[in-house]
């Protein structure tokens, strides 16, 4: 069973799967949005309800759920890249003698998040970080999703229709206004990219649930994976929050995102790791790191200097 919450936890999640080596038939556990229903296609897949963000009650109505699906689909092994629907399902399926299995998300790049804090306090669960510098004996290591990927430079094409893609991910909490009005002077009509490249600019705004009442846009709130997607891979130029699933998606799709990193104080996220991430990233090359108001034309056309290709990772090799 490949146990995940939407977002870049499940886009993660899909990501590595093809990894781990098979266990019989594969039961995916999620919730159901635009994405999951998108990504997971074709797959046998239960969809819950959503797991809040550190809501303890979403949390304990996992647990009849977890039953049903232990005894009536015989799960023998989970694996979850969380976030909090982990917590609901790995500490009752582990005491049941079912092989569980916690990767802790990419984004963590320097410590555990509060589940993979709480997870590592219950006994039969196999945890892994997907930073070597922070495994030991309480976390293992064997390897990044990241790891899919390299950074080459690449020739942009010089004339016609300039296509972007600004997206703010699919987290239903936490709306990014910083992020989009700092982007309209820059790429709406008249805008500084189409005063820099004399081109016309097209731009694709997915928005999620951050209010654009009175911004000269179109907004999409939310599109499904697959659209998302060909959109990302038809694009020059991608901007995007520093999510993991965002930056999942930028990459697959071969483009070097500018990845603009959410604030915990102004309400934009739950905590501050995305820069974190973000750093990481341009560390491997695969990433520029932008402020909210602070990404300029340059930093646009300086991206698309650079395109990602799919490598070729070793298997995620599980224990126990």
């Amino acid at each position: 069973m490949f146990l995940a919450t939407t977002g870049g936890h499940l886009e993660q999640l899909a990501g590595l799967a093809g990894r781990i080596a098979p266990d019989g038939d594969e039961l995916w556990v999620t919730h159901a949005n635009e994405q999951s229903r998108s990504l997971l296609r074709d797959r046998d897949v239960e969809y819950v309800p959503y797991v809040r963000v550190r809501n303890v009650p979403d949390v304990v109505r996992c647990v009849p759920t977890a039953h049903r699906l232990w005894r009536r689909r015989g799960v023998t092994r989970v694996v979850s890249t969380g976030s909090g629907i982990a917590l609901g399902y790995l500490p009752y399926l582990a005491a049941r003698g079912v092989a569980c299995h916690y990767i802790e998300s990419a984004a963590r790049v320097a410590a555990p998040s509060a589940t993979g804090t709480v997870l590592q306090r219950v006994p039969r669960i196999h945890r892994y970080t997907q930073y070597p510098h922070w495994a030991g004996p309480r976390w293992g290591f064997a390897g990044s999703v990241f790891d899919s990927f390299r950074a080459e430079p690449a020739v942009p094409a010089a004339t016609g229709v300039l296509r972007v893609v600004v997206t703010v991910g699919t987290a239903a909490e936490f709306p990014f206004a910083r992020l989009i009005e700092g982007l309209v002077p820059v790429l709406g009509p008249g805008g500084a990219l189409e005063s820099a490249t004399g081109r016309p600019v097209e731009v694709l705004w997915q928005t999620g649930c951050t209010p654009t009442d009175g911004l000269p846009i179109t907004p999409v709130p939310f599109l499904p994976a697959a659209d998302l997607g060909a959109a990302l891979a038809a694009a020059h130029v991608v901007v995007s929050h520093a999510g993991t699933g965002s930056a999942l998606a930028s990459l697959a799709a071969g483009r070097h995102p500018v990845l603009v990193t959410r604030s915990a104080a102004l309400g934009e996220a739950g905590d501050d790791h995305q820069g974190e991430l973000a750093d990481e990233l341009v560390r491997r090359g695969l990433a520029t790191r932008r402020e909210a108001g602070s990404v300029t034309a340059e930093d646009l056309l300086a991206s698309m200097g650079t395109t990602v290709h799919r490598a070729d990772p070793p298997a995620f090799e599980l224990v126990g």
